[in-house]
């Protein structure tokens, strides 16, 4: 029995909260859920970008990873892809956890990383443009609605080249 002077050996370095739970859960139904957590994890970097971009994994049960695919061609060519993706899954979790895939059509969400279109350049209107604008909305008599007209009209001049 340990003495409450006796002190615990002192760490090198901080370790990872993910090592701490995973020792703390050891030996508990909550450890196999961890390690299936990390599934999700894992995923887009085992199967590539552009397969992330059309397939999601949206549940595991019993060593059977059911993935959302976004389109039919799309679910279809991964079905010939079964076992190597099974296997770049469980060489990303270094274990084999992932027994079965099953593909099921449905909506996916674009891996986090995936970049967005860079909003449209807009320019700067020269003089003869402004004016031309301000012609056009004249013509409009509420002021609030001759307001929003010009925005119109000045947003899309600043986009077009």
């Amino acid at each position: 029995m340990k003495k409450p002077t006796d002190k615990r050996p002192r760490m090198r370095r901080p370790a990872p909260v993910s090592d701490l739970l995973g020792q703390m859960l050891r030996g508990t139904p909550a450890e196999q859920r961890l390690k299936e957590g990390r599934i999700w994890l894992v995923w887009d970097e085992a199967v590539g970008k552009r397969i992330a971009s059309h397939a999601q994994p949206s549940s595991f049960r019993a060593g059977t990873l059911t993935i959302s695919v976004d389109s039919s061609p799309w679910l279809q060519q991964l079905n010939y892809l079964k076992k190597e993706l099974i296997g770049k899954v469980n060489d990303a979790l270094e274990e084999e956890l992932v027994t079965e895939l099953q593909f099921k059509g449905g909506k996916v969400t674009p891996p986090s990383d995936a970049k967005l279109p860079a909003p449209p350049k807009r320019r700067e209107l020269n003089d003869e443009e402004r004016q031309w604008i301000e012609e056009q909305a004249e013509s409009v008599a509420d002021p609030e609605l001759r307001a929003v007209f010009e925005s119109l009209i000045r947003k899309d001049r600043e986009h077009k080249e």
